[in-house]
């Protein structure tokens, strides 16, 4: 395979100026207003994508799509098997990253901070407002681990629809590996594309539960 160069590849950033003084005091308020544009955009087919970044017991960094599902003052929700690679990472280091970035708004934000399960309860509502067919992969998934080929998980998919077709009780149980995390902040930093790469980064830090915001140099 020849190798590939991307040295001449890259473009123009042109986003308007970020300053200190325009942000909002709370980091939350100043992510719900990032967060609404990008819904807005029609460009943007995902929005709440974020990757999400785990450590392993080895140290290795592990990274992933996932989606948004939920937002507050307590932090931020997705959902996910609990016995996968990052449910794994997370039992072990309940620390994370997430980053955003919306390159129709050369706008990025990045999000770090701590992270706990969510209560049952709140899991199984989310479950339960998925599709059926989505509740039926949860149940049968053993996500992250080996499987023998795709015909094997699509065999367990038919099982599983035709047992909860005969099934008299139509609720799809929550399966005790799968459920929601919530990632509570302690750092943010808001990104905004400017000319000549000189990119505008203010970071949102908590001390004694008070926000401080700060400058970075691009």
């Amino acid at each position: 395979m020849p190798n590939r160069d991307y040295h001449n590849q890259r473009r123009d950033y042109n986003a308007q100026p970020l300053s200190k003084s325009a942000l909002n005091r709370c980091p939350f308020s100043e992510f719900s207003l990032w967060m609404d544009r990008a819904e807005q955009n029609k460009s943007i087919k995902d929005p709440t994508a974020m990757t999400l970044a785990t450590v392993g017991t080895n140290g290795q960094p592990h990274a992933r799509i996932v989606l948004l599902k939920d937002f507050s003052l307590q932090g931020l929700v997705f959902y996910t098997h609990y016995q996968s690679q990052k449910g794994q990472d997370l039992a072990n280091q309940p620390k994370a990253s997430v980053s955003f970035f919306w390159p129709e708004l050369d706008q990025q934000i990045h999000i770090e901070g701590v992270v706990e399960k969510v209560e049952r309860e709140q899991s199984k509502a989310y479950f339960n407002s998925r599709p059926i067919d989505s509740q039926l992969a949860a149940s049968i998934s053993n996500q992250s681990h080996e499987i023998a080929s795709r015909a094997e998980l699509e065999s367990l998919m038919v099982k599983a629809t035709l047992e909860h077709k005969n099934n008299q009780e139509q609720t799809i149980p929550l399966p005790e590996h799968w459920g929601g995390y919530r990632l509570v902040p302690n750092k943010f930093e808001f990104w905004q594309g400017r000319p000549n790469r000189l990119h505008d980064r203010l970071v949102y830090t908590s001390k004694d539960s008070i926000w401080q915001i700060k400058r970075l140099a691009p």
